[in-house]
């Protein structure tokens, strides 16, 4: 039966021209001699069966065309005839094809007729009350009928197609969401990268340096220098790793456990790290430190990492720099600051300073940098971070 349906469905011309021999048929087959009687109902009948071939490429004008062959066989036909199922057949496809006005008008046309017909064919002239009730509600019924199952269809269709609009959307708006999503973890990515590899590569090439500067003189502090390069290598691939790590699938490391990302508890690490190529470097903690929520405390670290690197590429190599931590009670502030040449600091800030501002908008903080009115180059950020831990949008990356 299925495969049936679906035949039709995929033939629906062919289905139709069946339907309208099945109409020619019960035409013909209702009352028997009535060509022999009256040769008028022939074209009668051509004229309800072949509209019903074009039903549903011309709903309307085939319906208009019954209608006006009803009445044309009000006329010439003392009895109604099979062929009339075809009005049936029209207003059904009238009301599941167009929309509701249309098919009441086509409905009212139908029960006009219906009334007309038991006038015309002496339904109210055979004195039994009760029959001729019945066969009036009859009559009527079925354009009643066949107009509520015609509007049932279309309302089934409207909503069916309303849903696969629904999904279409809810699918486009799910692709154009994971492309957002996909972009902003290529931009933290980036920065991330951006951070870990600014930094260590600057170490390194300032401490290369001093040992080419050291080789010939000092060969102790030559060899130092080349350790310490050594040393900052090996901890720019272990946090590149790490990193890496994140994006492989959960299986692709052999269940082996990564490595937290570094935080604030590691700035004096990091400053050590600083120090020994070089630079003098200082850090001030004010106020109760305390644990911070994942997001915001390598946001925190990253500032810190990302300024130090701007003070080695631009203050030059005598910069003196301090770095301030103040907990207070809504939040972290951190402050670092370089007595070198920060008007050429700000002129050559590349992608640090944004992806810094990036960094900290995504957890509600602030960046503001700029050259000291007394020289030299300073960094302030503002992480508010009294409400974060229960909320942090980077736990999950």
């Amino acid at each position: 039966m299925h495969g049936l349906y679906a035949w039709l469905r995929r033939n629906p011309e062919l289905a139709d021209g069946v339907l309208a021999l099945l109409v020619l048929g019960a035409g013909s087959a209702f009352v028997p001699g009535t060509w022999a009687r009256n040769p008028a109902l022939l074209p009668v009948m051509l004229l309800l069966g072949v509209p019903v071939i074009f039903r549903r490429a011309k709903p309307v004008a085939a319906f208009a065309t019954v209608i006006v062959v009803g009445l044309l066989q009000l006329l010439v036909s003392p009895l109604p005839t099979g062929g009339d199922i075809a009005v049936m057949v029209l207003l059904y496809t009238l009301a599941a094809r167009r929309p509701r006005r249309e098919s009441l008008l086509g409905l009212a046309a139908c029960l006009v007729g219906a009334g007309v017909a038991c006038v015309r064919w002496g339904v109210f002239h055979h004195g039994k009350p009760v029959t001729e009730l019945i066969v009036a509600a009859l009559l009527s019924a079925m354009p009643l009928v066949a107009w509520l199952l015609g509007d049932s269809v279309r309302w089934r269709r409207g909503y069916y197609a309303a849903l696969e609009e629904r999904a279409t959307r809810l699918e486009r708006e799910r692709d154009a969401f994971a492309q957002v999503a996909a972009a902003a973890e290529r931009a933290r990515i980036a920065r991330e990268m951006h951070d870990v590899v600014a930094h260590h590569v600057s170490v390194m090439v300032v401490q290369a340096d001093g040992a080419a500067f050291a080789l010939d003189r000092s060969p102790d502090r030559a060899r130092e220098a080349i350790g310490a390069i050594s040393q900052t290598g090996r901890q720019a691939l272990s946090e590149m790793r790490r990193l890496l790590g994140v994006l492989r699938a959960p299986d692709s490391n052999g269940g082996a456990a990564l490595e937290p990302m570094p935080g604030v508890a590691d700035i004096d690490e990091l400053i050590s790290q600083t120090s020994a190529g070089g630079m003098a470097v200082s850090l001030t903690v004010e106020g109760e430190p305390r644990p911070l929520p994942g997001g915001p405390d390598l946001a925190a670290y990253r500032v810190v990492q990302e300024s130090l690197t701007n003070v080695r590429k631009h203050a030059g190599p005598l910069a003196n720099v301090d770095v301030t931590l103040s907990y207070r009670s809504a939040g972290l502030a951190v402050r670092v600051t370089d007595d070198g040449r920060g008007a050429a600091a700000q002129e050559t800030n590349g992608h640090g300073l944004t992806g810094m501002r990036e960094r900290l908008a995504l957890y509600g903080g602030t960046v503001n940098a700029g050259p000291r009115p007394g020289g030299g180059y300073q960094v302030t950020a503002w992480l508010p971070v009294s409400d974060l831990a229960a909320q942090d949008p980077g736990a999950a990356a």
